[in-house]
Protein backbone atom coordinates (compact mmCIF):
# COMPACT_ATOMS: atom_id res chain seq x y z
CA UNK A 1 0.00 0.00 0.00
CA UNK A 2 2.72 2.38 1.00
CA UNK A 3 4.35 1.47 -2.28
CA UNK A 4 1.60 2.46 -4.25
CA UNK A 5 0.43 5.64 -2.67
CA UNK A 6 4.24 6.52 -3.09
CA UNK A 7 3.65 5.73 -7.21
CA UNK A 8 0.86 7.42 -6.95
CA UNK A 9 2.34 10.45 -5.78
CA UNK A 10 4.92 10.63 -8.43
CA UNK A 11 2.38 10.12 -10.82
CA UNK A 12 -0.19 13.00 -9.59
CA UNK A 13 3.19 15.38 -9.77
CA UNK A 14 4.50 14.17 -13.30
CA UNK A 15 1.14 14.94 -14.99
CA UNK A 16 1.14 18.50 -12.89
CA UNK A 17 -1.84 17.63 -11.13
CA UNK A 18 -0.48 18.32 -7.70
CA UNK A 19 -0.16 16.61 -4.25
CA UNK A 20 -1.43 18.37 -1.52
CA UNK A 21 0.86 17.42 1.51
CA UNK A 22 -0.63 18.94 4.44
CA UNK A 23 -4.13 16.94 3.47
CA UNK A 24 -1.58 13.94 3.48
CA UNK A 25 -0.56 15.13 7.08
CA UNK A 26 -4.47 15.12 8.19
CA UNK A 27 -4.96 11.86 6.64
CA UNK A 28 -2.40 10.47 9.02
CA UNK A 29 -3.42 11.97 11.84
CA UNK A 30 -6.77 10.67 11.02
CA UNK A 31 -5.28 7.31 10.86
CA UNK A 32 -3.05 7.73 14.53
CA UNK A 33 -6.52 8.85 16.37
CA UNK A 34 -8.51 6.54 14.91
CA UNK A 35 -6.14 3.40 16.66
CA UNK A 36 -7.42 3.85 20.42
CA UNK A 37 -11.06 4.14 18.90
CA UNK A 38 -10.71 0.86 16.17
CA UNK A 39 -9.06 -0.64 19.33
CA UNK A 40 -12.47 0.09 21.40
CA UNK A 41 -14.70 -0.72 18.41
CA UNK A 42 -13.30 -4.22 18.81
CA UNK A 43 -13.76 -5.05 21.96
CA UNK A 44 -17.56 -3.48 22.45
CA UNK A 45 -18.75 -5.35 18.94
CA UNK A 46 -17.23 -8.69 19.20
CA UNK A 47 -19.06 -8.98 22.78
CA UNK A 48 -22.01 -7.74 20.86
CA UNK A 49 -21.49 -10.25 17.44
CA UNK A 50 -20.74 -13.31 20.00
CA UNK A 51 -23.99 -12.79 21.95
CA UNK A 52 -26.18 -12.49 19.10
CA UNK A 53 -24.35 -15.47 17.08
CA UNK A 54 -24.85 -17.31 20.64
CA UNK A 55 -28.51 -16.41 20.05
CA UNK A 56 -28.82 -17.27 16.47
CA UNK A 57 -30.82 -19.98 15.54
CA UNK A 58 -28.62 -21.39 12.53
CA UNK A 59 -25.16 -21.38 12.36
CA UNK A 60 -23.85 -21.40 8.83
CA UNK A 61 -20.40 -23.45 8.40
CA UNK A 62 -17.78 -21.64 8.58
CA UNK A 63 -15.23 -24.31 6.64
CA UNK A 64 -17.70 -23.92 3.86
CA UNK A 65 -17.29 -22.56 0.40
CA UNK A 66 -21.26 -21.73 0.35
CA UNK A 67 -20.85 -19.55 3.93
CA UNK A 68 -18.53 -17.29 1.82
CA UNK A 69 -19.84 -17.38 -1.57
CA UNK A 70 -23.14 -16.48 0.29
CA UNK A 71 -21.94 -14.44 2.89
CA UNK A 72 -19.97 -12.33 0.20
CA UNK A 73 -23.27 -11.39 -1.61
CA UNK A 74 -24.77 -10.65 2.24
CA UNK A 75 -21.84 -8.53 3.44
CA UNK A 76 -22.27 -6.16 0.21
CA UNK A 77 -25.79 -6.10 0.27
CA UNK A 78 -25.57 -4.91 3.80
CA UNK A 79 -22.93 -2.43 3.45
CA UNK A 80 -24.91 -1.17 0.25
CA UNK A 81 -27.72 0.11 3.00
CA UNK A 82 -24.97 0.83 5.58
CA UNK A 83 -23.02 3.20 3.48
CA UNK A 84 -26.31 4.72 1.59
CA UNK A 85 -28.15 5.24 5.01
CA UNK A 86 -24.65 6.89 5.77
CA UNK A 87 -25.37 9.70 3.27
CA UNK A 88 -29.52 9.85 4.28
CA UNK A 89 -29.66 10.19 8.07
CA UNK A 90 -27.50 12.28 9.74
CA UNK A 91 -26.61 10.71 12.60
CA UNK A 92 -24.34 8.36 10.54
CA UNK A 93 -23.19 11.07 8.69
CA UNK A 94 -21.59 12.67 11.62
CA UNK A 95 -18.81 9.78 11.29
CA UNK A 96 -19.13 9.06 7.54
CA UNK A 97 -18.15 13.17 6.59
CA UNK A 98 -15.08 12.44 7.49
CA UNK A 99 -14.23 9.78 4.34
CA UNK A 100 -15.30 12.70 2.38
CA UNK A 101 -13.44 15.88 3.32
CA UNK A 102 -10.42 14.79 1.58
CA UNK A 103 -10.01 17.58 -1.71
CA UNK A 104 -7.97 15.46 -3.70
CA UNK A 105 -8.78 11.75 -4.67
CA UNK A 106 -5.71 10.28 -3.59
CA UNK A 107 -5.28 6.51 -2.43
CA UNK A 108 -4.10 7.83 0.97
CA UNK A 109 -7.59 9.84 1.47
CA UNK A 110 -9.06 6.18 1.43
CA UNK A 111 -8.04 5.97 4.92
CA UNK A 112 -9.86 9.16 6.16
CA UNK A 113 -12.07 7.13 8.62
CA UNK A 114 -14.44 8.84 11.19
CA UNK A 115 -13.44 7.75 15.03
CA UNK A 116 -16.85 7.51 15.99
CA UNK A 117 -18.19 4.68 14.34
CA UNK A 118 -19.11 2.78 17.49
CA UNK A 119 -21.52 5.61 18.42
CA UNK A 120 -22.81 6.22 14.86
CA UNK A 121 -23.92 2.42 15.06
CA UNK A 122 -23.66 1.52 11.31
CA UNK A 123 -22.59 -2.27 12.47
CA UNK A 124 -26.28 -2.52 13.22
CA UNK A 125 -26.72 -3.41 9.40
CA UNK A 126 -24.38 -6.13 9.98
CA UNK A 127 -26.35 -8.03 12.97
CA UNK A 128 -28.78 -9.56 11.02
CA UNK A 129 -26.91 -11.35 8.83
CA UNK A 130 -24.99 -13.35 12.43
CA UNK A 131 -28.67 -13.95 13.67
CA UNK A 132 -29.48 -15.72 10.31
CA UNK A 133 -26.34 -17.76 10.75
CA UNK A 134 -23.35 -16.34 9.19
CA UNK A 135 -20.11 -16.75 11.45
CA UNK A 136 -19.11 -13.42 12.95
CA UNK A 137 -15.77 -14.35 11.80
CA UNK A 138 -16.40 -14.82 7.89
CA UNK A 139 -18.59 -11.55 8.55
CA UNK A 140 -15.51 -9.41 9.53
CA UNK A 141 -13.04 -11.33 7.44
CA UNK A 142 -15.29 -10.41 4.43
CA UNK A 143 -15.79 -6.61 5.61
CA UNK A 144 -12.53 -6.18 6.15
CA UNK A 145 -11.40 -7.23 2.09
CA UNK A 146 -14.23 -5.30 0.74
CA UNK A 147 -12.80 -2.85 2.69
CA UNK A 148 -9.28 -3.00 1.63
CA UNK A 149 -10.59 -3.22 -2.40
CA UNK A 150 -11.93 -0.28 -1.53
CA UNK A 151 -8.78 1.50 -0.87
CA UNK A 152 -7.88 0.96 -4.98
CA UNK A 153 -10.58 2.55 -5.85
CA UNK A 154 -9.51 6.19 -4.50
CA UNK A 155 -7.56 7.44 -7.57
CA UNK A 156 -7.62 9.19 -10.70
CA UNK A 157 -4.70 7.20 -11.94
CA UNK A 158 -7.02 4.70 -13.46
CA UNK A 159 -9.62 5.42 -15.97
CA UNK A 160 -13.09 3.79 -17.36
CA UNK A 161 -12.95 -0.04 -17.88
CA UNK A 162 -14.73 -1.40 -19.87
CA UNK A 163 -17.32 -4.08 -19.14
CA UNK A 164 -15.60 -4.53 -16.09
CA UNK A 165 -17.51 -1.50 -14.73
CA UNK A 166 -21.09 -3.47 -15.46
CA UNK A 167 -20.22 -5.59 -12.21
CA UNK A 168 -17.48 -4.34 -10.37
CA UNK A 169 -16.95 -0.56 -8.72
CA UNK A 170 -13.93 0.88 -10.26
CA UNK A 171 -11.98 3.65 -9.53
CA UNK A 172 -14.54 5.89 -11.83
CA UNK A 173 -17.28 4.78 -9.90
CA UNK A 174 -15.89 5.68 -6.39
CA UNK A 175 -14.95 9.28 -7.82
CA UNK A 176 -18.01 10.27 -8.27
CA UNK A 177 -19.41 8.80 -4.95
CA UNK A 178 -16.86 11.60 -3.80
CA UNK A 179 -17.65 14.43 -5.80
CA UNK A 180 -19.51 17.05 -4.40
CA UNK A 181 -21.54 18.32 -6.93
CA UNK A 182 -24.96 18.61 -6.88
CA UNK A 183 -25.39 16.25 -9.76
CA UNK A 184 -23.55 14.05 -7.84
CA UNK A 185 -24.76 13.78 -4.32
CA UNK A 186 -25.27 10.37 -3.10
CA UNK A 187 -24.99 7.74 -6.08
CA UNK A 188 -22.73 4.77 -6.62
CA UNK A 189 -22.77 3.24 -2.83
CA UNK A 190 -21.88 -0.13 -3.57
CA UNK A 191 -18.49 -1.68 -2.11
CA UNK A 192 -16.67 -4.56 -4.69
CA UNK A 193 -19.86 -4.85 -6.54
CA UNK A 194 -21.79 -2.10 -8.73
CA UNK A 195 -24.62 -4.20 -8.90
CA UNK A 196 -27.10 -2.80 -6.25
CA UNK A 197 -26.98 0.75 -7.34
CA UNK A 198 -28.00 -0.74 -10.42
CA UNK A 199 -30.82 -2.72 -8.73
CA UNK A 200 -31.85 0.35 -6.37
CA UNK A 201 -31.43 3.72 -9.17
CA UNK A 202 -27.89 5.26 -7.22
CA UNK A 203 -25.52 4.65 -9.96
CA UNK A 204 -24.13 7.42 -12.05
CA UNK A 205 -21.58 8.37 -14.29
CA UNK A 206 -19.34 11.74 -14.88
CA UNK A 207 -20.79 13.77 -17.48
CA UNK A 208 -17.74 15.52 -20.01
CA UNK A 209 -19.24 19.24 -18.72
CA UNK A 210 -19.66 18.10 -15.31
CA UNK A 211 -16.01 17.65 -13.66
CA UNK A 212 -15.27 16.07 -10.54
CA UNK A 213 -15.14 18.26 -7.54
CA UNK A 214 -13.91 17.06 -4.03
CA UNK A 215 -14.75 17.92 -0.51
CA UNK A 216 -17.47 18.66 1.29
CA UNK A 217 -18.97 21.79 -0.62
CA UNK A 218 -21.29 21.95 2.52
CA UNK A 219 -18.39 22.70 4.82
CA UNK A 220 -15.37 24.85 4.99
CA UNK A 221 -11.83 22.91 4.33
CA UNK A 222 -10.07 22.20 7.76
CA UNK A 223 -6.53 20.63 8.26
CA UNK A 224 -6.96 19.58 11.76
CA UNK A 225 -7.76 15.66 12.16
CA UNK A 226 -9.75 16.53 15.56
CA UNK A 227 -11.85 19.19 14.60
CA UNK A 228 -13.07 16.96 11.01
CA UNK A 229 -13.60 13.82 13.50
CA UNK A 230 -15.64 15.73 15.63
CA UNK A 231 -16.92 18.89 13.99
CA UNK A 232 -20.53 17.24 12.39
CA UNK A 233 -21.46 15.54 15.62
CA UNK A 234 -20.57 18.92 17.22
CA UNK A 235 -22.97 21.12 14.59
CA UNK A 236 -25.78 18.30 14.91
CA UNK A 237 -25.82 18.30 18.51
CA UNK A 238 -26.24 21.75 18.63
CA UNK A 239 -28.56 22.59 16.59
CA UNK A 240 -30.93 19.80 18.31
CA UNK A 241 -30.17 21.20 21.61
CA UNK A 242 -31.47 24.36 20.15
CA UNK A 243 -34.37 23.10 18.33
CA UNK A 244 -38.04 23.62 19.73
CA UNK A 245 -39.86 20.16 20.41
CA UNK A 246 -38.97 16.82 20.41
CA UNK A 247 -40.22 16.26 16.51
CA UNK A 248 -37.19 19.33 15.89
CA UNK A 249 -34.83 17.50 17.63
CA UNK A 250 -35.62 14.54 16.14
CA UNK A 251 -35.24 15.63 12.53
CA UNK A 252 -32.06 17.95 13.20
CA UNK A 253 -30.03 13.98 14.28
CA UNK A 254 -31.77 11.69 11.74
CA UNK A 255 -33.10 13.65 8.66
CA UNK A 256 -31.19 13.74 5.72
CA UNK A 257 -27.81 15.92 6.16
CA UNK A 258 -27.18 19.19 3.59
CA UNK A 259 -24.42 18.08 1.37
CA UNK A 260 -25.25 20.64 -1.23
CA UNK A 261 -23.06 23.11 -2.45
CA UNK A 262 -23.24 26.26 -0.62
CA UNK A 263 -24.42 29.51 -2.48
Amino acid sequence: MLALVLAEAAWRLARGRGYDGRAALTTLGLVLGNLPFAAMNAAVLSLVFGAVWAAAPVHWPADHWVTWAGGFLAVEFAYYWFHRASHRIRWLWASHSVHHSAEQMTLLASLRLGWTNLLSAGWVFYVPLIFAGLPPFVLVALLALNLRYQFFLHTEAVGRLGPIEWVFNTPAHHRLHHASNDAYVDKNYGGVLILFDRLFGTLAHEQADEPIRYGLAHRPATANPIRLAFREWAMMLGEARGAQGWRAKAHALFAMPRMKERP
